[in-house]
């Protein structure tokens, strides 16, 4: 991937298309070509058409997506299976007709089978029921990565997949109903603090286990792959290392400082029971996550914090 290359970077206003856009500037990538969902609609197959003839795309990293927690994926299903279907639908198959050099597709792992075996290895793909909360949005990925080894198949594309687990980092969504379990948490926690609130409620049980990856990590490990990685084989993208919802509530309450109780609403689904993705491949590939959590939640913290400073001064 030339240093002059025309890469663009769909979802750059992201989770993990912020920190991919971050990630090739600091490498000297300069010509860069992005565009906000106001300003083009990936939905929408002529306008994503003419983008990729007008800029004369030559890479591609498609991580524009529509994401959320499990309050998000039971109350929008339509939402999620249409959206996500129709952008990467649209891009795969506009990179293929503009001959573009090379594309890389996020997948996630959460769309593996509810009861894999665990560590997960890329090859329990679609070997097992899947994780009712979030099917809409697992079938809608499942096509997309089906879509790339597909047409590299028919038509000789260079078309990769990522497989990242939970991410989180700078531009992350913090809304307490909508968001991932750990910026939503942060969020509690942090107004807990503020106004003195005897309590935060957690969803679930707190026993299921995760594993977290930075957003910069998951960057780093994109541009890596994009650089070094040819196949139809989906990779693993993770730091090989998990933790309890409880464990994790109970970090983020000392990092950020609130002394209350912590009450386990366990009326609401606690979603996989684990999800650990095996990173033997892309280890031996390699590359190895940089960032541990503890610095992470940190660092995540103090953007949040920023980013509640700048919605102040803006209002």
């Amino acid at each position: 991937m030339e240093k002059q290359a025309r890469i663009y970077v769909a979802g750059h206003k992201g989770l993990a298309g912020s920190a991919i856009l971050r990630k090739l500037r600091e490498e000297g990538y300069t010509n860069l070509v992005f565009k906000t969902s106001s300003e083009l609609d990936l939905r929408d197959y002529n306008a994503v058409n003419t983008f990729f003839l007008q800029n004369q795309i030559e890479y591609v990293f498609l991580a524009a997506a529509k994401v959320g927690g499990i309050a998000a994926n039971n109350e929008y299903p339509a939402d999620f299976i249409r959206d996500n279907l129709l952008i990467q639908t649209n891009v795969i198959d506009v990179a293929y007709k503009t001959n573009v050099k090379k594309l890389l597709f996020l997948g996630s792992t959460c769309i593996y089978p509810k009861f894999a075996p665990q560590p997960v290895k890329e090859e329990y793909l679609l070997t097992g029921e899947l994780e009712p909360t979030n099917q809409p949005y697992a079938i809608a990925k499942i096509a997309g990565i089906n879509m790339c080894q597909s047409y590299n198949r028919q038509y000789g594309t260079r078309f990769i997949t990522a497989m990242p687990t939970n991410m989180y980092g700078p531009n992350d969504n913090y809304d307490s109903n909508n968001s991932h379990v750990l910026p939503a948490l942060i969020r509690k926690f942090h107004e807990a603090k503020e106004r003195g609130l005897p309590f935060v409620e957690v969803w679930g049980t707190g026993n299921p286990k995760r594993e977290f990856l930075h957003s910069e990590d998951l960057a780093d490990a994109c541009v890596f792959l994009m650089r070094n990685y040819e196949g139809s084989d989906i990779v693993n993208v993770g730091v090989g290392n998990d933790i309890s919802i409880k464990e994790l509530a109970e970090f983020i309450r000392n990092t950020i400082g609130y002394t209350g109780e912590i009450v386990y609403n366990t009326s609401i689904p606690d979603g996989h029971p684990r999800k650990l993705v095996d990173v033997t491949k892309i280890n031996q590939l390699g590359w190895k996550a940089k960032i541990t959590l503890e610095e992470g939640i940190i660092s995540a913290y103090t953007a949040f914090k920023d980013e509640i400073m700048s919605q102040t001064i803006r209002a």
